[in-house]
């Protein structure tokens, strides 16, 4: 984590009572930072594509308001984000035909960069991917948009967020994670320390970082909150939901084969590049951070009980 920053003027705090806007509210990080928000008072408008969608519904439900926004539409952003005090960012990854498409990712977080911007938006909270020591996980489009949300916002937060403890569950149209006829497969060492995050630990950050946004401007926090070897996490899962579950690491080949990208990222791990956030620092931030056992207790071993079983 880095330092903290340079006290700023009292005359900005006026952003931690107003209106946050939400990208990515129907999915995984802008859902979970939307409930946050909406459970402590806070107006929120859910940035969406389709108002009709099951989680955009529940989000209104729940009080948020709506409005239409698409990424790849920067002329329907400023009308989105107008009234809006704070931004809650979460630029999805593109894909293209070789891989991670990183100038269109770049190119929308721009575009909600500069729309912030220009409807006065003072504060942003921009959520990526935690860094490694190596080349592996580098995000290039992730870090040119924080750089360039520092150039254009007075009041910027980034958050680096590691493996969330959702991954197994499966994602939908990802290639890995998620628990196959009892097995883990993944891309990271058996018995090395694997750090992972509650989605609802990213959610209690963002909105420490919306209430006292003087703390945290400035600041780019590494999220994680436990580290279990994925031998470790396996056996937790097993005890959790009374169903059998091991870990098997891919091979090189295998991960080639899913995509070279992961091929890479596999070869980095086991090379010693590793996530590196601070979880005892964390926790002094956030005494309630999550270990994989506690979301396994609370909501986590259910799912995947319930997944494993097979159940609808």
């Amino acid at each position: 984590m880095t330092a903290e920053p340079t006290r700023r003027p009292a005359t900005e705090t006026g952003t931690a009572r107003g209106l946050v806007a939400v990208t990515g509210a129907t999915g995984k990080q802008g859902g979970a930072t939307a409930r946050r928000l909406l459970a402590a008072g806070r107006p929120v408008r859910a940035l969406v594509r389709d108002r009709t969608a099951p989680a955009a519904v529940a989000l209104a439900r729940a009080g948020a308001e709506l409005a239409h926004a698409d990424l790849d539409d920067p002329a329907g952003l400023g009308p989105a984000l107008a009234g809006a005090t704070a931004l809650f960012a979460v630029p999805p990854v593109a894909y293209g035909p070789s891989g991670t498409d990183t100038e269109r990712e770049f190119a929308r977080g721009r575009a909600l960069a500069d729309a912030a911007a220009a409807t006065g938006i003072r504060q942003v909270v921009f959520t990526g991917v935690a860094s490694t020591t190596g080349a592996a996980f580098t995000a290039p489009g992730k870090r040119r948009t924080e750089e360039y949300l520092r150039e254009r916002i007075p009041l910027v937060t980034v958050l680096r967020p590691v493996r969330f403890m959702t991954n197994y569950l499966g994602i939908n149209g990802f290639s890995l994670d998620g628990i196959v006829d009892g097995v883990h497969r993944h891309l990271f060492t058996p018995d090395d320390p694997l750090q992972v995050i509650a989605l609802e630990d990213i959610a209690e950050f963002a909105a420490l970082a919306f209430e006292q946004p003087e703390r945290f401007a400035g600041r780019t926090l590494e999220l994680a909150g436990d580290a279990p070897t994925p031998v470790e996490a396996a056996a937790a899962i097993s005890a959790a939901t009374g169903i059998p579950v091991r870990y098997q690491q891919l091979t090189h080949d295998e991960a080639a084969a899913l995509n070279p990208e992961f091929a890479e990222v596999r070869d980095q791990w086991a090379a010693g590049h590793r996530w590196h956030a601070d979880i005892e620092a964390l926790r002094v931030i956030h005494p309630g951070l999550r270990t994989l056992d506690d979301w396994l207790a609370e909501t986590g071993g259910a799912a995947l009980r319930a997944q494993l079983l097979g159940a609808p």
